[in-house]
């Protein structure tokens, strides 16, 4: 599970494993073995990558499937905007 959350998350934000890599410190190498599950991240690389993506480490290890934003910086306004465009697009 945690391989594909990895790769999908990596995906999703149009990163190939070089840019992922360099914003985490690691190898191409290590990315891949990653996602083709021949190694696990250790305990402090799996937060890392976490933060990185936004997601709990509990998601990326298929604990969980909620995914979160970070809203703490904004305004009631623009949380009011963001709700408003997410329900849009849940009732498409």
């Amino acid at each position: 599970m945690l391989n594909e959350r990895i790769k999908q998350l990596r995906l999703a934000y149009k990163l190939n494993q070089v840019e992922f890599g360099r914003k985490l410190g690691v190898t191409k190498q290590c990315v891949s073995n990653w996602e083709n599950n021949n190694i696990q991240p250790s305990v402090e690389m799996l937060v890392k990558i976490a933060d990185l993506f936004s997601v709990t480490t509990d998601y990326l290890l298929g604990r969980d499937d909620k995914k979160y934003l970070d809203i703490s910086s904004l305004t009631d306004v623009q949380i009011i905007h963001i709700q408003d465009i997410i329900n849009d697009i849940r009732d498409r």
